[in-house]
């Protein structure tokens, strides 16, 4: 297990690190107010353009499973008794429509470590450190010399980043707002696109009772992803510095301008 941790440090959380430190370098030596946290933003949106090719086969993958949909139930329909004739029918179906159900996850497999590791990175820098016992560890883990840090100005428009909105006092109770807001439209935007839909179920007789078992499933999946999530995130938000509510307020709002655009292309 230690030796995982060593080589997702190594693989992941350095690599970050020190990408966020050479944002810092360059936005404070060009005196750019709030330096560190136009870095978190830099190097979140950094990651996530990272990710853009796999986003972009994963909302392909949608859009045909979607178009799909219809030979499905038919297939679905017509099969229903042999389950063996009905996957095989299914990977013809696929090959011949040029796509693999697989491929959409990658994504998601992406995105893991790669978030994980700049949570990691930030919580670090983010930690309280009086004796600049912090300061000497990211300095140990850089590549070079010059990128090495005297001391970490966390301060952005005049808000310690450092600082959670429990800490901070009420009038920052807006970021767990905010937070949540951008979560609940990522959220709405992410089943708009994958066609998830979050109403209530037919109750027409000609139903299938599986179908409208898995129909009720789907529908609370979507609303749990649609109400539960934002709050859960919002409590994170105010129980958390507030530089991790950066990074999530950039990442879904860049996450929603993605969306967005791959809606538009659609139409």
């Amino acid at each position: 297990m230690e030796q995982i941790g060593t080589i997702f440090t190594t693989l992941f959380i350095n690599p970050t690190l020190n990408v966020l430190v050479g944002f810092y370098q360059v936005f404070t030596r060009v005196g750019l107010p709030g330096a560190f946290g136009f870095s978190i933003i830099g190097i979140t949106v950094t990651i996530r353009l990272l990710m853009h090719p796999f986003f972009s086969k994963q909302m392909h993958t949608a859009r045909k499973m979607k178009e799909l949909k219809p030979k499905l139930d038919e297939l679905n329909n017509k099969h229903k008794n042999d389950k063996a004739r009905l996957q095989k029918e299914q990977l013809n179906l696929y090959q011949q429509e040029g796509i693999n159900p697989a491929s959409g996850c990658l994504f998601a497999i992406v995105q893991i470590p790669l978030i994980y590791g700049l949570f990691s990175t930030l919580k670090l820098f983010l930690a309280h450190d009086d004796k600049g016992i912090l300061i000497k560890q990211i300095n140990g883990r850089l590549y070079a010399d010059f990128m090495k840090l005297q001391s970490i100005d966390p301060s952005f428009f005049g808000i310690n980043l450092a600082l959670s909105p429990a800490q901070a006092g009420p009038a920052l109770l807006v970021i767990p707002l905010i937070t949540a807001v951008l979560q609940f439209f990522q959220s709405r935007v992410t089943m708009a696109h994958m066609g998830t839909n979050d109403t209530k179920p037919s109750d027409s007789k000609d139903k299938k009772k599986e179908s409208s078992m898995g129909s009720e499933f789907q529908n609370a999946m979507a609303t749990q992803t649609k109400y539960f999530f934002p709050l859960m995130i919002a409590y994170f938000s105010y129980s958390l510095p507030i530089g991790l509510s950066l990074y999530w307020n950039t990442f879904s709002l860049f996450s929603i301008i993605q969306h967005t655009l791959e809606n538009k292309k659609k139409k």
